[in-house]
């Protein structure tokens, strides 16, 4: 019978002892975090000088009727849209229904590209967080009317810019830049008519106004809280709610209808002046 070298008999117990060791010592590896994981991101700083910019183009015209989004603030009719969807428009209107849209008074930002809408009454507010913690590559949600019809975006926050607009009404104007992650199935092309609507975080909450988009480089323009908030400070009544309902990417199709079919997130036109 053949026998075994000495130097392999040595090297199966050593082997042995080892992971009878191994096997005894207790496991506190972290576990791998979830791929929604957004807690681990660097948190957004202020303004800075330094901050990259992207510059947009208005054009020197009169003002053409367009179709926006806007958003529910205050339960009393207090809508927030942007600036650029109602300006020079003669008869801002909120559709509420097939053919039937209300006429809205307009109060526009003087700093931002933000408008407030008032009518006589409204549905219950999305709720609003003016000063959030913001962290680079957390989840956002755009519901509303791109392209005229209802549709929603999902996207990863990016980090600041500055948005510098050119032609009519020339300004500076801090934004937060977005990279799009998903979007209504069958919806191609521009995501026009979305401006004014919400951007959500996670919790539900309104953070910023959806403005512009850059489709050659994937990105979606939202106000900065810098803007945001004090254009509706005073708006809001104590009462109107903090929470809203969480979102996330497999679920943010369906909210988003519930806002629209709510009357939370409604389209904005322009009507004729002799409408």
């Amino acid at each position: 019978m053949r026998r075994l070298p000495d130097w392999l008999i040595y090297g199966l117990v050593v082997a042995v002892l080892v992971g009878a060791s191994l096997s005894r010592r207790e496991n506190a590896d972290p576990a791998p975090p979830p791929d929604d994981a957004e807690d681990d991101g660097a948190l957004l700083g202020p303004v800075t000088p330094f901050d990259p910019s992207v510059t947009v183009m208005a054009p020197d015209i009169p003002f053409q009727p367009s179709a926006g989004t806007a958003f529910s603030i205050a339960r009393s009719g207090r809508w927030v849209t942007a600036r650029h969807v109602v300006e020079g428009c003669p008869r801002p209107a909120i559709v509420v229904a097939p053919d039937r849209a209300v006429a809205a008074d307009v109060r526009l930002a003087s700093r931002a590209d933000i408008a407030l809408l008032l009518t006589d009454g409204g549905p219950p507010a999305v709720p609003v967080v003016v000063g959030p913690t913001l962290r680079e590559g957390q989840r956002g949600f755009h519901p509303g009317y791109p392209q005229g019809k209802p549709g929603e975006v999902a996207s990863r926050l990016l980090g600041r810019e500055t948005l510098k607009v050119r032609g009519r009404n020339a300004h500076d104007e801090p934004v937060l830049a977005w990279a799009e992650v998903g979007r209504t199935k069958g919806l191609g092309g521009t995501l026009a008519g979305l401006s004014g609507g919400p951007v959500l975080d996670r919790q539900g909450r309104v953070v910023g106004v959806t403005i512009a988009e850059s489709p050659r480089r994937g990105r979606i323009y939202t106000t900065a809280p810098d803007t945001f908030g004090p254009a509706i400070r005073g708006v809001q009544s104590p009462d109107e709610p903090v929470n809203g309902r969480r979102i996330d990417t497999d679920n943010y199709g369906k909210v988003a209808n519930d806002l629209r079919r709510d009357l939370q997130v409604a389209q904005v036109v322009c009507l004729s002046a002799k409408a």
